[in-house]
């Protein structure tokens, strides 16, 4: 009766993009407890509840070792810095991601070299890769979007032709897989966001870099502690970048349902898919693109709105309050602060169409099918309302319509 009152008092319920607090509720004690395990011990940062939870994450990727670090950005700079990347490096990435991923580059002083997307997965193009190997290029850093990885093997085949690094960006990304094997395992490096909207997110910032290679992982972890090897000695310049005895409290915790989570998102794409497919909306919305045999983890779930329709449709979402979002609407070869690098509207794209187009919808793991289909409501109620408008400004008949 009360939902009933509520529904004719207020009209539909609001849908978030994501509901951090229901996940929350249902860990709550868990969460708690591992707090008060911290507080209690009075070590925060670093010590044992950080190479605990290191081990859990390198058991969970099968990886030899995991460094925690203070958040997926400077994931990124510790293994551009393990691999001596600087000024007059090239590093090949792609535009269509979040800032960080250049941003770490440009910090490093090396060049971020962009180049463009699949249009399907939206993740860096391997075929476009090889023309932009030149003699100073260090590193690839293909990003695993959206929770699903790039195609890693022509990428490291052709790094390992080139002999220089790969750095998996895959703080979208924790327990996707290619071809069976995890995110993070993919190359020399692999770099996760636990920023607490991702698949595995904490109450705060912090990140974590998995990697098979011994060197690599000495050097980043005393990189992280300003490359002190003991005793106030140093024996180069690093960052603090140290994750928190809380967060990993907090993310070994949540670390044991991350699966059960996955399983659920997937569950999510899977009736949107029915969804879609019942309303008949597959030519108005392309939906996610899931490569055969792999493992996507859906951190977004993210459709394609063509014929420049994509904003009226956010609009129209939007004022419904149903929860959505563009990641991302200025692919970053356009962004201000890479002027500098010489490329152009219309350089990339792909990139660029998909700024334009895509929009994502929600998909977390607590997600109800009440709330889907509610959100399914108000995309055909937003795309009725877009093909009614312009049908009037577009008369089937015009000389009939000025006639009369």
């Amino acid at each position: 009766m009360t939902e009933v009152l509520n529904a004719q008092t207020f009209g539909p319920q609001p849908v978030p993009l994501i509901d951090l607090t229901v996940q929350y509720r249902a860990i709550q004690a868990e969460i708690n407890e591992a707090v008060q395990r911290v507080m209690t011990n009075q070590t925060f940062i670093l010590g044992d509840e950080v190479s605990e939870f290191e081990t859990d994450v390198a058991t969970y990727c099968d990886a030899r070792d995991a460094i925690g670090c203070a958040s997926g950005s400077d994931a990124l700079l510790l293994s551009l810095m393990a691999l001596e990347i600087g000024p007059g490096d090239e590093v090949i990435t792609s535009p269509f991601t979040f800032f960080a991923t250049a941003g770490a580059i440009a910090r490093t002083g090396a060049t971020p070299v962009f180049v463009d997307i699949c249009p399907d997965t939206y993740t860096i193009d391997p075929a476009a890769i090889e023309a932009a190997i030149t003699r100073r290029t260090r590193a690839i850093m293909p990003v695993h979007l959206f929770g699903q990885c790039a195609d890693m093997e022509p990428i490291w085949r052709m790094a390992t032709h080139a002999g220089i690094g790969v750095i998996e960006d895959a703080c979208q990304a924790i327990g996707s897989e290619y071809r069976g094997r995890r995110a993070g395992v993919l190359g020399s490096t692999g770099c996760f966001s636990f920023f607490p909207t991702k698949n595995l997110g904490g109450a705060g910032d912090g990140g974590l870099i998995t990697t098979d290679d011994a060197e690599l992982s000495r050097r980043m972890r005393r990189q992280r502690v300003h490359g002190d090897v003991g005793g106030y000695t140093h024996v180069e310049v690093g960052i603090n970048s140290r994750l928190d005895a809380l967060q990993a409290a907090i993310l070994r915790v949540k670390l044991a349902y991350l699966d059960s989570w996955s399983e659920a998102r997937q569950k999510n794409a899977a009736r949107y898919r029915h969804l879609f497919a019942d309303q008949q909306l597959e030519d108005a919305c392309e939906l996610p693109y899931e490569r055969p045999g792999d493992r996507h983890v859906f951190n977004q779930f993210t459709i394609r709105v063509r014929d420049g329709q994509r904003d009226a449709v956010l609009q129209g979402l939007r004022a419904r309050k149903i929860g959505c979002n563009i990641y991302y609407p200025v692919p970053l070869h356009l962004q201000q602060c890479f002027a500098n690098l010489g490329y152009s509207k219309g350089s990339m794209p792909q990139s660029e169409a998909a700024g334009c187009e895509v929009i994502s919808l929600p998909i977390f793991p607590e997600l109800t099918e009440a709330q889907q289909d509610r959100v399914m409501e108000g995309l055909v109620e937003t795309l009725d309302e877009i093909s009614r408008a312009k049908t009037v400004a577009f008369p089937i008949n015009p000389a009939a319509s000025k006639a009369a």
